[in-house]
């Protein structure tokens, strides 16, 4: 797991954002681009634009002074996806993406062999490897964002599941019979904790005659931020929304905690830019509600590669898939 990895080159397919990077074996990023995803024009406009984008990247890095060419590909995508056939099953993030063939598509644009995986799972390989999960055994990843995804290291390895798409811990039952979650069940977590819902709840909130700071704001752009900002300045309906978040996330990880045991649990995405106001709860949750052992060897710590851990990531799956050289 050494430096001595050969560089990848990393796609990273979001639904604002595509970002393309090659990735040595020290998870560093270079030649760095990122450009609006613009869905609106379809998966044959953007696909295209995209492969533009990783010429473009692999000609940066050299630029920068990168000597080594790239071996493989890495891509990370949000799901459902089969990352085994390499094909974009129906990603809500990406409407009429329907069985798009994506690795072989990349492979065929850019002559290199290509390897996919969801954007959690990839995620929490890239904070395993070289961000806050650094020399742990076992690691837990949660992605709070637009929804929330996640992923596993477990004993080293990274956890996939029979089906290849293990790790959905936005969809863990924190409130039998609780709110509609976008899963079609009630009461994930999903559903009270990801950025999506924390400002759909102060958006009911107000609706319902509920007075708030928020309310100079329009409902539909309340965002979780909003939320997060004014419940720090004592905003009641704010505060109440955003104490079942972290109440809902707190709940959830201390479940994870019980189950897996491990050295840690790493929270990233958007809504994890609040800092202590999210992450103080969650600790406090673990450490009064996790049992026995696990409440003192599992840690609760925000991630530290930000924004370009999916680029990372879609560069770790592809070190993962190649062979190491020797003395590695």
């Amino acid at each position: 797991m050494g430096t001595a990895r050969p560089p990848v080159l990393a796609l990273d397919i979001g639904g604002t954002k595509l970002a393309v990077g090659v990735v040595t074996g020290d998870g560093a990023v270079h030649g760095l681009l990122i450009e609006p995803t613009v869905r609106d024009d379809g998966p044959e406009v953007v696909i295209s634009r995209l492969m533009d984008l990783a010429r473009r990247s692999l000609t940066a890095a050299v630029q920068e002074g990168l000597e080594q060419t790239p071996v493989a590909i890495g891509i990370s995508c949000g799901g459902p996806l089969d990352a085994a056939a390499g094909i974009l099953l129906c990603p809500p993030h990406l409407p009429g993406w329907i069985d798009i063939p994506i690795v072989e598509i990349a492979s065929q644009s850019l002559n290199l062999p290509a390897y996919l995986e969801n954007d959690a799972t990839a995620a929490a390989l890239a904070e395993f490897r070289y961000g806050r999960g650094r020399g742990t055994n076992t690691m837990l990843y949660l992605t709070v964002s637009t929804g929330i995804g996640g992923g596993a290291v477990i004993n080293g390895q990274l956890h996939r599941g029979a089906a290849g798409n293990g790790g959905e811990f936005g969809h863990v039952t924190v409130h039998f019979d609780g709110r509609k979650c976008t899963c079609t069940r009630r009461g994930c977590l999903e559903a009270y904790a990801s950025g999506t819902a924390i400002a759909e709840q102060a958006a009911e909130e107000i609706a319902a005659g509920a007075t708030s700071s928020l309310e100079q704001l329009a409902i539909a752009k309340i965002t979780a931020a909003d939320v997060s900002r004014a419940a720090l300045a004592g905003d009641e309906v704010a505060a109440t929304v955003w104490n079942r978040a972290t109440t809902a996330l707190g709940s959830a990880i201390t479940d994870l905690v019980n189950v897996f045991e491990p050295d840690l649990v790493v929270l990233g995405g958007g809504v994890t830019r609040s800092g202590a106001q999210l992450l103080e709860p969650v600790q406090r949750a673990v450490a009064t509600g996790a049992m026995g052992p696990a409440a003192r060897v599992s840690r609760v710590e925000l991630a530290e590669l930000g924004d370009v851990v999916g680029v990372v990531g879609g560069g770790a799956i592809a070190h993962e898939q190649i062979k190491e050289p020797a003395g590695a």
